[in-house]
């Protein structure tokens, strides 16, 4: 099995940053493509950012110079870096991995989500 879990989310003033990380546990070889997905409510999930191993980073335009995905291999976590917070980016954000496991499988895996409440 393969776990992702979630932390650093929470409730700030616009203008304000937090950091979130997601560390990935279990049956790994290696692990891919990893990455930051968010939804609003009543809104579609929506890619925030991606970091292939090779440091290789994706980001979506609405939080190009604000967010910075890194991450780091040793430690199996990626992490989200965001400044200047909007509370246009109030949403449950979700980090996502792809994992070469012990099987060997390639799956997708998803963390259980973690809130950031932005306020004006």
């Amino acid at each position: 099995q393969v776990q992702l879990v979630e932390s650093g989310g929470g409730l700030v003033q616009a203008g304000g940053s937090l950091r979130l990380s997601c560390a990935v546990s279990g049956n790994i070889l290696s692990i891919n493509l990893m990455g930051w997905y968010r939804q609003a409510p009543g809104k579609q999930r929506e890619l925030v950012a991606t970091i292939t191993r090779s440091d290789i980073t994706n980001s979506a335009d609405s939080v190009k110079g604000r967010f910075t995905i890194s991450r780091d291999n040793a430690k199996n976590t990626v992490y989200l870096q965001m400044n200047t917070l909007k509370p246009e980016d109030t949403a449950v954000y979700f980090c996502n991995a792809v994992v070469l496991n012990t099987r060997p499988n390639l799956g997708v895996y998803w963390g259980q989500g973690t809130q950031v409440t932005v306020s004006s």
